[in-house]
Order: C-alpha cells, then sequence, then structure tokens
C-alpha cells in the first residue's frame, strides 16, 4: 500500500484539479498554496534554510521509492539483492579459479626445480672428506695409552728397574750355583821362606 500523500502545512491530499506538490531538502511535503505563503528556500515547519523538488513521475527512483508501500519495496530490494549476490558469487569463482591455476602452475614450476636439482646432485662426483682432527675425547693412542698398555708398561718398569732391596737380597742370596761359574777359594798370599838350611850347627 503506498504512502498518502498530503501537506505538512495544511494535511490537504492531492485531488483533481490538484495543486503541485513539492518535497524539501528537509524531508518535509508541501502543497503549491502552502509553499507560496512562506519565505523562498526556508522550511515552513522547521524554518531552515533548504531546496524543493516538484513531485511528479518524472522524478528519480529513490525519490519515487520514497513514496512507495513496503512490501512493492520488498519486493524491488529483494530482486535486486538477488542480483547483487549473483554477480558477487560469479565474480567470487572467477578468483578462485584464478587462484587455483596461479597455484597449479607454481607446483609444476617447483616439480621441474626439484627434479633438475636431483639430476644435478647425481652428476655431481663425490666430494673428498678430510679427517678431522683428534679431539681431546677422540681415542688417540699416543695420547691416552689404554689399560693393557699401562700393564703392560707398568711391569716392563718394574722388571727393568729392580728396587735397592731386591737387588741386596740377590747380591746375598744365590741359592743356585751356576755351572759355568768356577770355585772360586781365597788364596792367601805366598809364603817365602827366608831361613837357610842350618850351616855349622846353627840355624838361619
Amino acid at each position: 500500500m503506498a504512502v498518502p500523500v498530503f501537506c505538512n502545512a495544511c494535511l490537504c491530499e492531492p485531488r483533481n484539479p490538484t495543486p503541485r506538490f513539492s518535497l524539501t531538502s528537509c524531508g518535509h511535503v508541501f502543497c503549491e498554496i502552502c509553499l507560496q505563503k512562506g519565505k523562498k528556500d526556508e522550511c515552513l515547519i522547521c524554518r531552515t534554510a533548504c531546496r524543493t523538488l516538484v513531485l511528479s513521475k518524472q522524478i528519480s527512483p529513490d525519490i519515487q521509492s520514497l513514496f512507495m508501500g513496503i512490501d512493492v519495496l520488498c519486493k524491488k530490494y529483494s530482486k535486486e539483492i538477488s542480483q547483487v549476490s549473483e554477480f558477487q558469487e560469479k565474480h567470487r569463482k572467477h578468483l578462485l579459479t584464478y587462484h587455483k591455476q596461479k597455484i597449479a602452475k607454481l607446483e609444476e614450476s617447483l616439480k621441474k626445480v626439484t627434479e633438475q636439482m636431483q639430476q644435478i646432485q647425481c652428476m655431481k662426483p663425490p666430494e673428498k672428506t678430510t679427517p678431522l682432527p683428534f679431539s681431546s675425547t677422540s681415542r688417540n693412542p699416543f695420547s691416552i695409552p689404554s689399560r693393557k698398555q699401562n700393564v703392560y708398561s707398568s711391569y716392563s718398569l718394574h722388571s727393568s728397574r729392580p728396587s735397592t732391596s731386591e737387588t741386596m737380597e740377590a747380591m746375598e742370596i744365590d741359592p743356585v750355583p751356576s755351572p759355568m761359574r768356577k770355585l772360586e777359594t781365597p788364596t792367601g798370599p805366598t809364603r817365602l821362606s827366608v831361613i837357610t838350611p842350618p850351616q855349622d850347627g846353627r840355624m838361619g
């Protein structure tokens, strides 16, 4: 149902013959008779400066919608909303298709680059590895002797360097004489005889 049009000053409705009705920029409607009573470019209701527009069938759709029924406006805007929604959905699908194609191209390029890198790695000769210097924790036979070497070294030290007591015992006690050793007996100095044979009945 359309909104009834009436003058906001005298409350008259349009009739035949109908005077022209005008709409002010402040949102009031006046008939031509009341509009001429007031000041030019001034609203009779709110007393503010305003512009006026004569109401007719040639006015813009936006102005016409102000006097249309709600049911008519709902149908009209529902159709417009559907058209806008379809346009936006079509635009969104187009953008989504573009991004999918771009992602597919990037994935294909990445696959080719990966294959090329693998081929280069296969063609590349193996690199010679340089030995790393021995660290403090590495097993160096020269720096850290093993347990077995310690035992041998200690044994060799004890066997090569006997103690003083052991040396004295070896010198004092020799239970098993060597067969090659000659039995030595102490010999004193040769005794010289200075006694001459008795001569003339006297000794020396």
